[in-house]
């Protein structure tokens, strides 16, 4: 799985992420090891970037809602 769909997923999972990432992404983003072209790609909210870095196909995920799960 590639980093940056990993910080996706835990993104909509986890409540204290999530928050550290509304608070500073640069920091969550270098945490999690991004590339530059991925953490560029997840700031602009570049769809087709973040289909072609992922592998994700259209229908896998969606950029226009967010579904958070916390505990």
């Amino acid at each position: 799985m590639s980093k940056l769909l990993d910080l996706m997923r835990k993104l909509g999972s986890d409540a204290a992420l999530n928050s550290d990432y509304e608070t500073d992404p640069q920091a969550v983003i270098l945490r999690f090891g991004l590339s530059a072209e991925e953490g560029a790609a997840l700031l602009d909210k570049d769809y087709e970037a973040i289909k072609r870095l992922t592998g994700l196909q259209d229908g896998q995920f969606s950029t226009q809602h967010s579904i958070q799960a916390y505990d």
